[in-house]
């Protein structure tokens, strides 16, 4: 039993509760609460409200609800690349995460095919989501970093396999 009273109403006394769950069939699987109590007599007493209290009617069959299926944990693949002088690293769109690390020179930046914009040395950025999984997020945009003479930056990124 999930839980326990103690509690006195009228000659009632609330003993237990748990949580069940009613499944009527196509899909439909509806939560409530089942009450043990005792009356005056010691007869016990099941008493099913839903989940605020209203109370319930059972329509289908009884039975212990189900945990909820856990995604599974994706695979991530990573990939890291310095780049030193002239030359382009590009991140496809679809990553969880994106870094560039900037060491010298003043390398550029093109998000989702956009302008272009210089980042300076000791500069860090990083771009991620939090969820992934078959209903999870990616970065929409491809990241595009291009050096030039002088230059020397590592760019990492991770996404599901």
């Amino acid at each position: 039993m999930a839980g326990t009273g103690g509690s006195v109403a009228g000659n009632a006394v609330d003993v237990e509760y748990e949580i069940l769950c009613d499944d009527q069939g196509g899909g439909t699987v509806v939560a409530f609460l089942r009450r043990y109590t005792l009356d005056g007599d010691g007869t016990l007493v099941p008493v099913d409200t839903d989940l605020d209290g209203a109370p319930y009617t059972v329509t289908g069959t009884v039975g212990r609800c189900a945990l909820p299926e856990e995604p599974a944990n994706p695979e991530i693949d990573g990939t890291i690349q310095r780049q030193t002088g002239a030359g382009t690293v590009t991140i496809a769109a679809g990553a969880r995460s994106v870094t560039l690390v900037v060491y010298t020179g003043n390398p550029t930046v093109a998000i989702g095919g956009g302008t272009p914009v210089a980042v300076g040395p000791g500069t860090s950025l990083t771009w991620g989501v939090d969820r992934g999984g078959p209903t999870g997020e990616t970065l929409q945009d491809a990241y595009v970093f291009t050096g030039v003479a002088g230059s020397d930056f590592l760019v990492t990124s991770t996404r599901e396999a």
